[in-house]
């Protein structure tokens, strides 16, 4: 058990307030994740992932596939990622520029039910709804960005990515993400957005798309986060990644322990970019919120997932970095 002594001299906050952090509060909360970076380390399942991470000076325990990051190494690749992002659009007037304060909205994702607007049903989501989702995103004013709405479910898991991201961009002007699975799934979700931006070198100057992401709470980065990261990285594009820890499910029953952890992993995510593309645009992200005990299930509309937001939104302009959280 480390040994930790009060500290002298610094300063702190007294309950929850709309500044929400001092400095000295996110040094400690920065500190604190150094620290499960490096000595607890991340569980990664990927051998792609592996070899980058250990390439990049981290030390790498190939048997239990736990990858252990050096202080170092985390403020580097946090310096190295942009402190503003642009995500591109169809059309130009709908770019949006994240740059750390400015705010911007999109759709929720990625609902797998839908109530049908017709017959009032309870029904599994389609991609009809994901183009109905999409024409409305692009008509309404107050969104920014067309985030995935819902998944095709009547279309082989295989395909359903694809078909999702080509009735989002053949029904919205405005900047669409894309949720790929494997370095296959990416390659294919970015040789369609060059098709439609007019080819590679138009993509990287205007990024019409962006990836999303999410670690696995607690601590761990599976293959078909790896393999996004890394293809998107290569190919120097936006993307997104973001945690959905639980507290008191898949991370600590406290919301500072959750953040700590949360920090943890999706930086992990963000050094994987910097290290396969030093420079990659990267937003940090959180859907983290805490757990239902009584039903095992994540609490949406709960104050902790906006308490929890505005937290991260903090560390993210801690790092310079844009953010992206999810609305309470």
């Amino acid at each position: 058990m480390t040994r930790r002594n009060p500290s002298a001299g610094s300063s702190g906050l007294e309950g929850f307030g709309l500044t929400v952090f001092t400095q000295d509060d996110l040094d400690r909360i920065h500190k604190a994740t150094l620290e499960v970076l490096w000595f607890e380390g991340i569980k990664v399942n990927s051998d792609m992932a592996l070899e980058i991470f250990q390439d990049g000076g981290c030390t790498v325990d190939r048997e239990m596939k736990k990858v252990y990051i050096p202080a170092h190494v985390v403020e580097d690749c946090i310096r190295s990622a942009p402190s503003t992002v642009l995500l591109a659009a169809r059309d130009p007037q709908n770019d949006v520029i994240l740059d750390g304060r400015r705010v911007n909205f999109c759709n929720f994702s990625k609902g797998v039910l839908v109530v049908d607007p017709y017959t009032s049903e309870i029904r599994k989501s389609t991609r009809q709804d994901m183009v109905t989702a999409s024409i409305l995103v692009d008509y309404l004013e107050q969104y920014d960005v067309l985030d995935v709405a819902v998944e095709a479910r009547e279309i082989d898991p295989r395909m359903a990515n694809l078909e999702c991201y080509e009735a989002m961009v053949s029904n919205s002007t405005k900047h669409s993400t894309q949720s790929p699975h494997s370095v296959a799934e990416a390659e294919k979700l970015i040789e369609m957005a060059a098709a439609v931006v007019g080819g590679m070198d138009k993509l990287r100057q205007r990024p019409i798309t962006s990836a999303t992401v999410c670690p696995q709470s607690p601590l761990s980065l599976a293959e078909e986060t790896c393999e996004p990261i890394i293809t998107y990285a290569k190919h120097g594009l936006p993307m997104n990644i973001l945690s959905m820890a639980m507290a008191g499910g898949t991370a600590p029953v406290t919301l500072a322990g959750t953040l700590v952890t949360h920090n943890a992993e999706v930086l992990s995510g963000i050094v994987l970019a910097q290290l396969t593309n030093k420079g990659t645009p990267n937003m940090y992200g959180s859907s983290t919120t805490i757990m239902d005990l009584k039903s095992a299930s994540a609490t949406i509309g709960c104050p902790e997932l906006g308490m929890l937001s505005a937290a991260v939104c903090k560390l993210a302009q801690y790092y310079n970095i844009p953010s992206y959280v999810a609305g309470t």
